[in-house]
Parts: C-alpha cells; structure tokens; sequence
C-alpha cells in the first residue's frame, strides 16, 4: 500500500476509545475546567493559528465555553463555542453511564471541525 492509500484509509477508519481512556479524559478535561478560574487573568495559552494569522481554529472558545458550561452560564458558553457545552455534556456521559467502547466515525469528526470552524469564522466576522 503506498503512503496516500495508507493516509486515506486511515482517514476513512473509525476513530475507538475504550471506556477506562475516556473517563480517565473525562475527568481530567472537567477537572481543568473546574480549576481554570482559580488561575490568573489570563493564564492560557493563546491560540497559535489566530496570534499568527488572526484567524481563528475550529476550538477557539472551548475553555470558554466549558468553564462557563461548569459554571451554568449556558448563555456565554453558547456564545463563545457551542461545542464547550457539548463536550461538558459528552464528559459527564461517560463518568456516569460508563461505555465499554466508543466508536465515532472519521467523516462526523470531520464535519463537527468544519461545523465548529464556520462557527468560529462567523463569529469573528470572517464568513
């Protein structure tokens, strides 16, 4: 198999997390968030692609969004990145319902990028 047929059927399989990594993740990813705010003003690291370009990635806003999310300002978590909440969401499912196994295909991770990409554009007046 040469070097693109390999890339591509890696873009094609189906991205697996067992269950253990994804709690593991998950509470790391809500204690984070839980923790941000007791940081300084500013604490972050600045998007590299919008410092450099002044664009903005698909993931500007999500600290935003899932510290506000924990703080139950849905209002401001919406506004700064929709997938903030989804991703709290997503982090609480699988600390508390405990899947053995999760598939999700290649395609729908792409499109929620390029969803959360349009996004971002639009809300920073790009598109």
């Amino acid at each position: 198999m040469t070097a693109a047929g390999a890339t591509a059927a890696a873009l094609r399989a189906p991205l697996e997390a067992d269950g253990r990594d994804l709690r593991v993740a998950g509470g790391l990813m809500l204690g984070a968030g839980l923790l941000l705010p007791l940081l300084p003003e500013g604490a972050g690291l600045p998007c590299p692609l919008r410092t450099l370009t002044g664009v903005p990635c698909p993931l500007c806003g999500m600290t935003t969004s899932v510290t506000e999310t924990l703080r139950l300002d849905l209002a401001e978590a919406l506004a700064a990145n929709p997938a903030g909440v989804a991703a709290v969401v997503a982090a609480v499912a699988v600390l508390t319902v405990r899947p053995a196994r999760v598939r999700i295909s290649a395609s729908l991770a792409y499109v929620t990028l390029a969803a959360m990409w349009l996004f971002e554009l639009h809300r920073f007046g790009f598109v």
